[in-house]
């Protein structure tokens, strides 16, 4: 078959004249390229397609695909179809994920219709777990072996669990007790002898997590010490599960844009088809607070009209104090976000804030005398220009630690600290930095 890329084949295999023809155009196409192709074709091509798939490969298109597509596909089958067709071909994991999108009712039907029960009953388990935890995260399909096994009985016990797990990313030890101790090498294994007792072979294991592990520690853990799967156990340190990679980077990615939304300004998660009405929801708690700075800062000036009466530049250099507060701030509470959500260590505020005071001071010495040699040049006064550059130093100051304190306050509250990176802290600096401006104007201009 001729070299084409996954669209025309898709193109070509839904206008395919007969079955031959459409599973030559279909051969070998993986899941995550045909969701991603499908995502922008409309709802009734989408069904059509995937009616004419193997019931395997469209469980797995339809944990690629976007949520907002999967909820309108789910609408168009039976709990009997969700069932039989999508869940029993899908990770527990993947199966929990798809069934936490619907109903509770609807999910009770479906998973009563679930042939294999122990598989139904781990799928409900996997409901209970909080959200954005290990427990949410992992799948419950693994190969364990009990530590006293020979090479040759414990190749025996894997083969019977692998019929039900399609990746084997690790092999889990356990003892009597069912105490996870270690991890077994294919390769050891395979270069052992028969007789030889894998309590011999196996690595102890070093790295596990609970089920109530932060889904955001997991993903550090798993990143500092480079694991590609990892073990979840209960406070008895018994097997509970596995998380593997492509779990944990689904999170980030997820937790990433809730992160970005919420440093735009928006309290909710905002979707491409939702309604006008759950958008303004998302949205007008920021705007109202950005509009009530404003309101601040029109009183403000309206007290200091006299001021900027008797010395008109000063006007002219107020969207500049404004824009370097929000934009200083900005920037500090964005470092340090990024260090909250990379270390779950306890923070240590005050080295983080000599840091941060450290850098605006040198930071706003750059700016500031910038400023006063361009503000001489253009001729707009010592007294002004002193005025202007002595304000920016300390309005810099200010928002480097203000903009550092903020996301550690939240942080301590157990409040999502990316909102320290949005309209609040602009808002905030924007409002301190004029006050801070005028009342440096009255001691140093005197009027």
């Amino acid at each position: 078959m001729e070299e084409l890329s996954v669209k025309e084949r898709i193109e070509r295999a839904m206008n395919a004249i007969d079955w031959a023809e459409f599973v030559e155009y279909t051969m070998d196409m993986h899941a995550a390229d045909i969701a991603e192709v499908l995502e922008s074709r409309e709802l009734d091509e989408i069904e059509f397609f995937l009616e004419r798939l193997d019931a395997e490969l469209v469980a797995d298109i339809l944990v690629e695909i976007d949520e907002d597509i999967r909820t309108q596909l789910l609408k168009t089958y039976t709990s009997e179809d969700i069932a039989h067709e999508l869940v029993e071909n899908m990770d527990s994991d993947d199966a929990a994920d798809m069934l936490s999108e619907l109903s509770e009712e609807l999910t009770k039907e479906v998973l009563s219709k679930v042939d294999d029960k122990e598989q139904a009953k781990k799928i409900a388990h996997l409901l209970t777990h909080d959200e954005d935890t290990a427990g949410a995260l992992m799948a419950t399909e693994y190969v364990k072996v009990q530590e006293g096994l020979t090479a040759l009985r414990c190749v025996a016990a894997m083969r019977t669990q692998a019929e039900n797990v399609d990746r084997v990313h690790a092999v889990y030890v356990v003892n009597e007790d069912d105490i996870l101790v270690g991890t077994l090498s294919l390769k050891k294994l395979l270069t052992a002898k028969r007789t030889e007792n894998i309590s011999e072979l196996y690595t102890p294991i070093r790295h596990t997590v609970l089920s109530t592990t932060p889904a955001e520690e997991v993903a550090n853990t798993m990143q500092k010490y480079d694991l590609f799967v990892l073990a979840v156990v209960n406070a008895a340190g018994e097997l509970l599960g596995r998380i593997t990679l492509d779990d944990v980077v689904d999170f980030i990615r997820e937790e990433a844009e809730r992160d970005y939304q919420l440093a735009s300004g928006l309290t909710d998660e905002v979707e491409s088809d939702d309604t006008v009405f759950e958008v303004t929801k998302a949205r007008i708690p920021w705007l109202l607070i950005g509009l009530f700075g404003g309101l601040i800062v029109a009183l403000m000036l309206g007290e200091n009209e006299g001021d900027i009466k008797s010395v008109p530049a000063l006007a002219l250099f107020m969207p500049l104090i404004a824009a370097m507060a929000g934009n200083v701030g900005v920037q500090s509470s964005a470092i340090v976000v990024q260090a909250l959500a990379s270390d779950t260590k306890e923070q240590n505020i005050i080295a983080k804030l000599w840091k941060e005071l450290s850098v605006g001071l040198v930071n706003g010495f750059i700016l500031a005398a910038t400023m006063y040699g361009a503000g001489l040049l253009l001729g707009y006064g010592q007294l002004v220009t002193l005025t202007v550059a002595v304000s920016l130093l300390a309005v810099i100051i200010f928002a480097s630690l203000f903009g550092t304190f903020i996301p550690l306050l939240l942080n301590r509250f157990k409040i999502d600290a990316a909102l320290a990176t949005g309209p609040f802290i602009t808002t905030a600096n924007d409002v301190i930095g004029l006050i801070i401006y005028f009342q440096i104007g009255r001691y140093i201009i005197g009027y």
